[in-house]
């Protein structure tokens, strides 16, 4: 869309005939034009009356003084011939304005309504429904770039880490970084509890998203060198000496290692240790770590070896009130502030929780008290989700005691370290120290329901 922003005579006109139109009902008259035009470059009644064939008095009294009574009238403000053009000019910028916005919030309609998939996964690429945290992004997309970084993600299932991390990815390519992506949700449990299995995985899959050969065999030297030894050459005499550009490593769920201690203090050793390397030596300085996780490592690492109290570390919080509101005019929801509590009272400020709700709310032309009264019944929009968590419980008969304990009481209550580590990393509960609470009430109530009883 297009919007001069020079305000010219014919831009005047239209203006002028749209106001009185608007007052009158009737649109500019060809004598009334004359007048116009001859105000807006500055002549007398006298001037326009001898080119036109008209008097003067009759220009001045009979059609000017209601020309600029009905300008007055609809300007709402004192409006003459020497002052019309200022005055017009405000009116015609504020139209402008208006238009402008209404054009930008239909873009973002059209936008969001092509866009109204249901919310499951990683939000997409250019998706209208990503949100923004303040800032944290901009730290992220500036830290990519930086020889040899290291970002730390943290954040509970569904709160967007690995949305993060696909832009986070998507600014190293825009930056001519080739990327690598690695979701260590999906890997075998066999290949995770073997060091050697894992490692030799990482340089298959890296080598496989760089389109490189793999030469795992040729560079493994199970005689002399162990594990990190190993995949540490193969990155850096094949990997990072065939790769020229820099290349952005993301290795997404990672807390998926920390159940397993005889893997986890040496393969976040050998990263913490790439990342060192990367501060002294120009290959090394080519690869960008981006580590994304739920929760704390509970078996304590060597301070000197941890990649978790190196670089910079990223913690998603809960959306606030204000992102909320800005995700529900995406929607196209007109919701005022009220309605917006009322949602997060239930759900806090829970990414994936407030999608569902504003997804189904929605398509099914529901209003929000309509589905609010079966949000946490069998067949409400949180269903799939809750049963998950549920038969996630139902595997550890003393988890779901705890947890039992936490929904039951109104204050918080105190656990032993694994269990808050399990229950924070399934994304039931928030803690301060050894003192926990359900993440939202939705969890409460629902697991309060199923569980207690």
């Amino acid at each position: 869309m297009n919007l001069d922003t020079e305000f010219t005579w014919e831009k005047a006109q239209r203006t002028v005939d749209n106001l009185v139109f608007e007052q009158t009902g009737k649109h500019l008259s060809d004598i009334e034009i004359l007048i116009l035009r001859g105000a807006w470059d500055n002549q007398t009644y006298e001037e326009i009356a001898e080119a036109e064939g008209y008097t003067s008095n009759y220009l001045s009294k009979d059609v000017g003084n209601k020309l600029w009574a009905n300008l007055s009238a609809a300007l709402q403000e004192k409006v003459s011939k020497k002052n019309f053009q200022a005055a017009l000019q405000r009116k015609w910028r504020i139209q402008t304005q208006d238009s402008l916005i209404q054009y930008q919030t239909q873009i973002l309609e059209s936008l969001a309504t092509e866009n109204l998939t249901f919310p499951e996964g990683s939000v997409a690429l250019g998706s209208p429904f990503y949100i923004e945290r303040s800032l944290i992004e901009s730290v992220c997309y500036q830290t990519v770039i930086k020889p040899g970084s290291l970002i730390r993600i943290k954040a509970v299932k569904w709160m967007g880490k690995t949305s993060l991390v696909n832009r986070i990815l998507e600014q190293g390519r825009v930056s001519a970084h080739q990327t690598v992506y690695l979701d260590f949700g999906c890997v075998e449990r066999s290949i995770l509890q073997d060091l050697d299995k894992l490692l030799r995985w990482l340089c298959v899959m890296v080598s496989r998203q760089l389109k490189l050969e793999n030469k795992v065999k040729d560079y493994w030297d199970i005689d002399i060198l162990g594990s990190n030894d190993n995949c540490t050459v193969y990155f850096e005499e094949y990997i990072l000496a065939e790769i020229t550009s820099e290349i952005a490593l993301a290795l997404d769920n990672i807390d998926r290692l920390f159940s397993y201690e005889e893997v986890i203090e040496d393969f976040f050793g050998m990263l913490r240790s790439w990342h060192e390397k990367g501060k002294i030596y120009h290959c090394w300085a080519k690869l960008k770590l981006i580590l994304a996780h739920s929760t704390e490592v509970y078996i304590p690492l060597d301070i000197n070896q941890s990649p978790f109290n190196a670089g910079v570390p990223i913690l998603l919080e809960e959306l606030t009130a204000s992102q909320v509101e800005t995700l529900a005019s995406l929607y196209q929801l007109n919701w005022d502030r009220s309605q917006i509590t009322k949602l997060m009272d239930l759900v806090g400020g829970h990414p994936y929780l407030v999608r569902l709700a504003m997804y189904q709310i929605k398509t099914q032309n529901l209003t929000l008290k309509q589905f609010l009264q079966k949000a946490v019944s069998e067949t409400g929009i949180y269903s799939n989700p809750l049963r998950r968590l549920l038969n996630i419980l139902k595997q550890s008969p003393e988890l779901s005691s705890a947890f039992v304990q936490v929904v039951k009481s109104v204050e918080p209550v105190p656990l032993d370290s694994l269990q808050i580590y399990k229950l924070h990393s399934i994304g039931l509960v928030q803690h301060q120290k050894n003192l926990v609470s359900p993440r939202c009430k939705l969890y409460r109530d629902y697991f309060k329901r199923i569980l207690a009883t």
